[in-house]
């Protein structure tokens, strides 16, 4: 079978009745001409499947619609939604991402950003695992746009990160509408900056002596909490966990004690991972940091930035949301309706 033809300006400007100039200048949403003009032309380009050279549309706007993505966390766990959300904001706008995970590895940090600078990208996006470390690699005075998603960034670099105390908040006070009122928050390392936000927001909500135990990121570490608890002899009513990993863990423990979920003790993580939290038995009502969306905003600034508009530099916090499953018990229509109202704070 012969390969198709590929359509050029040329063609649309035949079909829609205009010059190839007056073509360019409408696709391109630039120079003077009526709206219908405008939209005739575009109209024409969709329905003849026409699509432009990228290398020509680069030339033309000094532009090579091309964003590179930069991360530490090759695992995938933040840099995933991160990136679904990025490229949301960038398809529409002809806009390519690539990504580069360059582990710890300052060196290799050095090669993968001088290679996005050979590309000529637009911009540079920065995600990480955390917020309060910087990736191993100087992204200061690059001749590009950076933008900080999800790690930290330099103080006067426009940086956007989850509001870990406000989606802390609803989790405590979620559990405090259930009529939960022994509330301990199994939590990881107390080196981590999201770990004392939500154990601050945690203890504001719950009381300044609601104990927080401090351990790993891991199953093993929430099962390891819910002995300790229990070995304690004053065993909670509900538990707020700072991850879903944790949850897990608990969840478990709690069902080897033959201590019911949700009717004994309710249990909510944190960071709505869905392969753990859907899997979890029961299913994990968990607080989400909205990834998906940062992303979304990280990719719209770095596109502001690189068509030279002004963005405020600083940091940016986007507010959590809280993802309802069964662990928390409960009727589903009160459930709903709290959320609704818990969303306002």
């Amino acid at each position: 079978m012969a390969k198709a033809e590929r359509i050029r300006i040329y063609d649309v400007a035949r079909v829609a009745g205009v010059s190839v100039a007056t073509a360019s200048k409408a696709l391109n949403d630039t120079g003077r001409m009526t709206e219908a003009t405008r939209t005739r032309v575009k109209q024409t380009a969709a329905a003849l499947g026409f699509r432009p050279n990228a290398m020509a549309r680069a030339l033309t706007q000094q532009r090579s619609f091309t964003i590179g993505l930069l991360t530490n966390d090759t695992y995938g766990r933040f840099t995933l939604p991160v990136m679904a959300g990025i490229n949301a904001a960038l398809v529409d706008r002809g806009v390519s991402v690539f990504l580069c995970g360059i582990e710890d590895d300052a060196a290799l940090g050095k090669i993968h950003v001088d290679a996005m600078l050979d590309k000529q990208v637009d911009g540079i996006i920065a995600t990480g695992k955390r917020i309060d470390r910087r990736l191993p690699v100087d992204l200061s005075d690059l001749p590009v746009p950076v933008v900080y998603a999800f790690t930290e960034g330099p103080a006067d670099a426009v940086t956007l990160v989850s509001d870990d105390a406000q989606g802390a908040r609803l989790a405590t006070q979620w559990l405090l509408g259930l009529g939960r009122r022994r509330l301990v928050h199994v939590t990881g390392p107390e080196s981590f900056a999201s770990v004392a936000a939500r154990a601050g927001a945690f203890r504001a909500a719950a009381g300044a002596e609601a104990p927080v135990l401090h351990g790993s990121w891991s199953e093993a570490w929430g099962h390891a909490a819910v002995s300790q608890l229990w070995q304690a002899g004053t065993p909670p009513d509900a538990i707020f966990c700072g991850n879903d990993q944790i949850a897990r863990g608990v969840v478990d423990a709690l069902r080897e004690r033959g201590v019911a979920v949700p009717a004994d003790v309710s249990v909510i993580g944190f960071d709505n991972w869905e392969i753990v939290a859907a899997a979890t038995r029961p299913p994990l009502t968990t607080v989400d940091m909205n990834l998906i969306e940062l992303g979304r905003v990280a990719g719209r600034l770095i596109l502001d930035l690189a068509e030279g508009k002004p963005v405020e530099p600083g940091i940016r916090t986007l507010p959590c949301h809280l993802v309802v499953r069964q662990s928390c018990g409960g009727d589903a229509l009160a459930h709903a309706n709290r959320q609704e109202v818990l969303q306002e704070v």
